[in-house]
């Protein structure tokens, strides 16, 4: 079995939610020589982005994500370890709080997202939904978090958003962390005018823009 013939299954067990057959496959890419984040990124991470697709066009509902999810966490065990062990670039440190933001309970997108930044080397610290902006802040200062990442599918909770950008203000943190929000009624020209860092459409755009961002402050 080829290299992609490999990486094409480990997409289809993410897809397919096969838990399984993710492990299977991840000790196989190791086995064939493929690098663990090329695995991660160009494997699992292919088969989770047709899932948020198809997720987003009502193709398939929450029990086959939340499948999906599990057997990409399953095939993460095994290509986690291995990435770190190898020393392999980003894997090793960024770290991201992420959160959908004061009354709203929905959380697939923001769930998307956080597993993409996983599978893409950075440290998560998720703290679920309907999180309280001063709850964001406070875990990004005990981490010590590169970024602060908020999501809602609700337009009532929108405000909250610029709401925790005056808050890092008030308290002096503001250039201390990358903001980054996202969510169903979320535009990009809106979290310009808010004084947002940046802005994911879906969770491959919310990692690009993540990877980006962190390089500019790096660069700086």
């Amino acid at each position: 079995m080829n290299h992609e013939e490999i990486l094409q299954n480990l997409a289809d067990s993410v897809i397919s939610g096969d838990e399984e057959k993710a492990k299977d496959f991840a000790k196989k890419a190791l086995e064939a020589g493929i690098d663990p984040l090329t695995a991660i990124n160009e494997g699992l991470m292919r088969g989770m982005s047709q899932v948020g697709d198809d997720f987003s066009k009502l193709k398939i509902y929450l029990p086959e994500v939340m499948m999906a999810a599990e057997a990409m966490k399953a095939a993460l065990s095994i290509l986690e370890p291995a990435a770190l062990q190898k020393g392999t670039g980003t894997l090793k440190k960024s770290k991201v709080v992420i959160g959908t933001i004061t009354g709203d309970i929905h959380d697939i997108g923001k769930n998307i997202v956080a597993m993409l930044l996983r599978a893409n080397g950075f440290e998560v610290y998720d703290l679920g939904r309907d999180v309280p902006i001063d709850d964001l802040i406070k875990k990004a200062e005990e981490v010590g978090a590169d970024i602060i990442a908020a999501s809602t599918l609700l337009s009532t909770s929108m405000p909250y958003m610029e709401d925790l950008i005056s808050l890092l203000k008030e308290r002096g943190l503001r250039d201390k962390y990358i903001v980054m929000v996202g969510g169903g009624p979320v535009t990009r020209e809106w979290a310009a005018s808010i004084g947002a860092d940046g802005y994911g459409d879906d969770g491959e755009e919310a990692v690009k823009v993540a990877k980006e961002l962190l390089q500019r402050v790096k660069g700086k």
